[in-house]
């Protein structure tokens, strides 16, 4: 053990072992202790492994030696601290680790254990005092939380489990905490990534950063108000925190202030003139409220500041109505010839150039754009075909004639909603743009409202998920639960008109539940041919964590699949419930689909319906430059230019494909 390599192999050889087998780690000490009697590193190593078998006393005693053999040095009174901690004796660990960061005040991690246990005895400041400290001293972390935020997919799995390991050991680390959040809202998991934001800000309440997040995660998820009382938060202890201002005026928008939220952008725009993804917000902001030049301008003033903002390129591809130049398409090229891009400015770079050469008529270069880019998205996002096949199944096999019929006048009685479900890119933002042009009708958006009431349900009881759960409720609690959705989407009701729309198409899947609890709500199912409804989606970048079945040709015809089989099943057992607005029918007889669809939601016919176009509303979807013209009808159907590389969807389509818009027979 003369040599300083071996001792150097044998301190590391017991420090791995420290975790995974404390008394090897123990027996490791204790060789290096025999040959080097006093030596300082294998006596801490021996003490934390006799801490970590539960030998307090043992422990305590060779680390308190330490100290007062050493009393200036900071690493055994960590470890002191650890062990008085352990032990339960919280005060004392407290003076032992507050000794440890005056010694050195950018140790993180007795930053962290002086905050965990300073909040055990009940001081909630001091505690996130010590947090905000282990923040700012954690810059390995922090430049970890970078690469997760921005790497390939390899590189935050990576860090995930890293980051699971570390909290499983410090569950209360407000750094791991956060940086698992930024994972999540990487993937599009917000609502896990609200939980955990949520964590992280009891731990330390005054870090700005994560309650900014904070902010966002609720706005990804149109908790509009909640992320304004975030943002008013920071804002009361930082007035000039433009960020905040920037987030806050985007939720000011959404909820239809859109006064008070463009005073809000001009305020700030000085201050973030060289801010790219404020320039974006801006864009979208315009572009909501049909501005559509100046949000096009936003959208290059980004592209000057960074030529490789793949999100700029993509919201001018996305305006539909936008087109490209030679020289932005060969600059796009360019672009992702580049070794350093980012797989998230790749992905959406490509979505961007697939739209510029299909408006070219280069399709078979085009689709191989589209492909690349579903190819990078598919992968970060949790989707099982097989799942949704199963709920559907679960949904047939509980909602059946007499199900409903037994519970017949219960819900909430209220007309109010009209909710438009369906799939992603059929026609939804055309049928609410036409209802919400009715003076009867306020148009929203896709509310999150009715997803978060199932998401509700699905915890109600211990073992029965949803939508079986529904089942066990009586009428009482499921008048209560329409009262709480309609109850939860007032605050994006502004006209006072007695009928709203609510278009998440998704909601298809909550047919049953609507029948319950809003038994006079209306609903519409906007369903367009099956090819052109897959391929519009495949091609569409949607904001991350939705629609993920579109990034795949074949689980976009399963996904079409299944459905059609649960709407085919409503039709039978609740026959007329569900009003049925085939796109090309809108599209080659307007009035007449128009008088129907106003029929069935018990309105009177308004020529304003017709003229939908001169509606002067915020418009938030995809669609938004399409409904803000007159109807037409293309030459030819998009899809069809593509259809040699759309094989696997209308392989899984099968006969829904053949049938249409007729349905085949589900069993």
């Amino acid at each position: 053990m003369a040599s300083g390599t071996l001792l150097s192999a044998a301190l590391s050889r017991a420090a791995q072992n420290l975790d995974s087998s404390p008394r090897a780690a123990a027996t490791d000490a204790g060789h290096i202790l025999a040959a080097i009697p006093g030596q300082q590193q294998a006596l801490l190593l021996l003490a934390s492994a006799l801490r970590l078998q539960g030998d307090f006393a043992r422990a305590r005693e060779m680390i308190e030696a330490m100290v007062e053999r050493n009393p200036g040095l900071a690493a055994p009174r960590y470890e002191l601290g650890l062990l008085l901690g352990a032990a339960g004796f919280h005060r004392e660990a407290i003076a032992q680790l507050s000794k440890v960061v005056e010694f050195e005040p950018n140790h993180p991690f007795a930053w962290r254990a002086l905050g965990n246990h300073l909040a055990t005895v009940g001081d909630i400041a001091a505690a996130a005092a010590a947090h905000a400290r282990q923040m700012k001293s954690s810059l390995r972390e922090l430049k970890l939380l970078e690469g997760a935020a921005g790497g390939s997919v390899e590189d935050v799995a990576k860090a995930e489990n890293m980051l699971r390991q570390s909290l499983a050991l410090n569950p209360t680390d407000m750094m791991t905490i956060r940086m698992l959040a930024q994972r999540e809202l990487w993937l599009g998991h917000h609502r896990e990534a609200e939980k955990l934001l949520d964590n992280a800000l009891r731990l330390v309440p005054d870090f700005v950063p994560a309650r900014q997040e904070f902010a966002f995660v609720l706005q990804q998820q149109m908790k509009w108000r909640e992320a304004i009382a975030q943002l008013d938060s920071i804002l009361r202890a930082e007035p000039e925190n433009a960020l905040s201002k920037s987030l806050k005026a985007w939720s000011l928008l959404m909820l239809g202030e859109y006064a008070a939220a463009f005073e809000l952008f001009d305020r700030i725009r000085p201050e973030l003139e060289h801010s790219a993804p404020h320039w974006v917000n801006y864009g979208h902001a315009l572009r909501t409220v049909g501005r559509t030049d100046e949000a096009i301008r936003a959208y290059r003033r980004v592209l000057e500041l960074d030529p490789v903002f793949g999100p700029a390129w993509w919201s001018l591809a996305n305006l539909k109505t936008y087109h490209f130049s030679a020289a932005e398409i060969d600059a796009m090229r360019a672009q992702l010839q580049r070794e350093d891009l980012s797989d998230e400015n790749r992905c959406h770079i490509g979505f961007a150039l697939g739209a510029a050469l299909e408006a070219e008529g280069a399709y078979a270069e085009s689709f191989g754009y589209y492909r690349q880019a579903n190819a990078l998205r598919r992968p970060r996002l949790s989707h099982d075909p097989g799942e949704v096949a199963a709920r559907v199944a679960r949904s047939k096999a509980l909602f059946t004639r007499e199900f409903f019929h037994t519970r017949a006048g219960v819900g909430c009685t209220a007309p109010d909603p009209i909710l438009i479900v369906g799939m992603p890119r059929a026609g939804s933002t055309l049928v609410e743009q036409i209802l919400s042009s009715h003076s009867a009708v306020e148009g929203t958006a896709e509310l999150p409202d009715l997803p978060s009431l199932v998401s509700e349900l699905g915890k109600l009881c211990e073992g029965i998920g949803y939508p079986e759960i529904l089942a066990e409720l009586d009428a009482a609690t499921l008048k209560s639960r329409g009262e709480q959705y309609l109850e939860a989407t007032r605050h994006q009701r502004k006209s006072g008109r007695p009928f709203f729309t609510d278009k998440a198409p998704q909601n298809f899947q909550h047919v049953g539940l609507i029948q319950l609890i809003l038994p006079n709500a209306k609903i519409i199912d906007a369903r367009r041919h099956p090819m052109a409804c897959g391929f519009s989606g495949y091609k569409q970048c949607f904001q991350m964590g939705s629609m993920p079945h579109t990034y795949d040709l074949t689980e976009a015809g399963l996904y079409y699949r299944n459905y059609v089989d649960l709407m085919a099943h409503y039709d039978r057992v609740l026959p007329g419930r569900v009003h049925r607005v085939f796109h090309e029918n809108m599209v080659l007889y307007p009035e007449n689909e128009i008088r129907r669809l106003l029929d069935y939601c018990n309105l009177p016919f308004e020529e304003s319906c017709l003229r939908f176009y001169e509606t002067d509303r915020g418009v938030r979807t995809s669609s938004s430059e399409q409904v803000r013209r007159p109807i037409s009808a293309p030459a030819i159907e998009p899809w069809r230019n593509y259809e040699q590389w759309l094989g696997p969807m209308k392989t899984a389509l099968s006969d829904v494909l053949d049938f249409y818009p007729a349905v085949p027979e589900f069993h």
